[in-house]
């Protein structure tokens, strides 16, 4: 990639991340009535809020489905999720012709994915990210791995920076939720 990833970072306006592996470790517990359970990191969760409160569009891409989750990332704020998305380019256009109106662009949207689904996107986008445990192939065409795993808070660290970077962190009014 021809661009330091910092750069990258003060043009982002909005983040899409992967459910599986990228918001969770990727590791299912099957519950009583067998069906999956997720588990999400509180931290990743206030950076969302916090980001969308700032005016960000945070959305998700996931070929999974559980509503669980998706209940989860609504109390969050997110209103733009998109399960059982079997090839996951046709939920990025979607997401692209749903917010041109504000005049997103692919180079205005950081993507986190970990693995081979995550790929065509990853390419669209103007800043590709990835967890530290992201399959190679992902890791390669990333302009950022985050240090954290899946589900351990990477989500948080490339949104964090973001935010810094961008001055919408941390102001007075944050607490105030």
């Amino acid at each position: 990639m021809t661009k330091n990833y910092k750069e990258l970072l003060h043009h982002i306006k909005a983040f899409v991340f992967d459910i599986d592996g990228v918001l969770t470790n990727g590791i299912f517990q099957i519950g009583p009535d067998g069906k999956p359970v997720r588990n999400l990191n509180s931290k990743d969760g206030y950076v969302i809020q916090l980001a969308i409160r700032k005016g960000y569009t945070v959305a998700v891409i996931s070929g999974g489905k559980c509503e669980g989750v998706k209940a989860s990332l609504q109390r969050l704020g997110l209103t733009d999720i998109y399960m059982s998305a079997r090839h996951k380019i046709d939920a990025w256009k979607d997401l692209l012709a749903v917010h041109a109106h504000q005049g997103l662009k692919e180079e205005n949207i950081l993507y986190m994915g970990d693995d081979i689904p995550d790929y065509e996107v990853m390419q669209q986008a103007g800043l590709a990210c990835a967890p530290a445990d992201a399959a190679p192939e992902i890791r390669e065409i990333a302009h950022y791995v985050s240090p954290k795993k899946g589900g351990e808070g990477c989500v948080r660290d490339i949104m964090e920076q973001t935010l810094k970077l961008q001055d919408n962190w941390m102001l007075k009014d944050d607490f105030s939720w």
